[in-house]
């Protein structure tokens, strides 16, 4: 090989090598003191791309699922009100049983009536109760999304519980001699409030889901942003040691054009 000056190969190279291994050793250190196995989108573009996605998928769904516990809690509001509706509906049946009784006196049965058209009317400023300015007896079904791409089709309808429609106008169906109007009553607010526990029930699964979709979402999250910190710690002290050693081997290659030097004094 000849002896030459002005280049060195040889410290080339071992610059080149050196240069490598500071690139790598620095990416570690700065994988290790962010968390993160990407720190720069050329990194892995790909992954960035996917775990991006992921993340919106992932806030959606958190927001999704605060969507469906509200309506969760309307649908609580509401039964608690249809509930007390029932039991309203209740003492007006027991007052059409009394009212009915042949041993009652005119002054008794018209006590009766005047409880009954008490209760009637309670029952008519009912219709009219709000929750966050929402009607509690709603005459028309509410929606709420249940998954993250916010699809209408697998939306699910809650909240319908017309009582306006089942004690009829300002309360007109409800007559204290009139039984089957009442019983139609109570049996229409009973299955009022079984269609309100069915969705509850619904929204109740459909929240379970959500929370584990997200979980699943973090973890692949996880899987591509995170850094394994075993494993990177290994590939920091092989970057260090490799820096090391190229420090000093460039260290030796400047000082083989000495030999040059040697020749030229002789």
């Amino acid at each position: 090989m000849p002896v030459v000056i002005n280049t060195n190969t040889a410290a080339s190279i071992a610059s080149n090598n050196l240069a490598a291994s500071n690139a790598m050793l620095q990416r570690s250190l700065n994988r290790l003191s962010s968390g993160s196995k990407i720190v720069n989108a050329s990194d892995d573009a790909g992954g960035v791309a996917v775990a991006s996605r992921l993340a919106a998928a992932s806030k959606r769904s958190a927001v999704v699922s605060a969507n469906v516990g509200n309506a969760v809690s309307f649908l609580q509001h509401q039964d608690s009100a249809l509930k007390t509706v029932g039991k309203i509906l209740e003492r007006m049946s027991e007052l059409q049983a009394l009212y009915a009784d042949p041993t009652k006196s005119t002054s008794d049965t018209a006590l009766y009536g005047t409880e009954f058209s008490a209760l009637k009317t309670s029952l008519v400023a009912m219709t009219d109760d709000k929750v966050n300015t929402l009607d509690i007896f709603a005459t028309a079904a509410m929606s709420v999304s249940v998954n993250d791409q916010l699809s209408t089709t697998d939306a699910v309808a809650f909240g319908l519980a017309n009582l306006g429609s089942a004690i009829g106008t300002a309360g007109s169906s409800l007559v204290i001699d009139q039984v089957s109007n009442l019983n139609t009553a109570i049996q229409t607010i009973a299955g009022q409030r079984a269609e309100n526990g069915a969705k509850q029930s619904v929204l109740g699964f459909q929240q379970e889901m959500l929370g584990a979709n997200r979980i699943n979402m973090d973890a692949a999250i996880s899987r591509i942003m995170d850094v394994d910190v075993a494993e990177e710690s290994t590939q920091l002290a092989r970057y260090n040691t490799l820096v090391q050693a190229g420090t000093s081997m460039v260290a030796q290659a400047n000082q083989s054009t000495q030999s040059a030097l040697q020749l030229l004094r002789g």
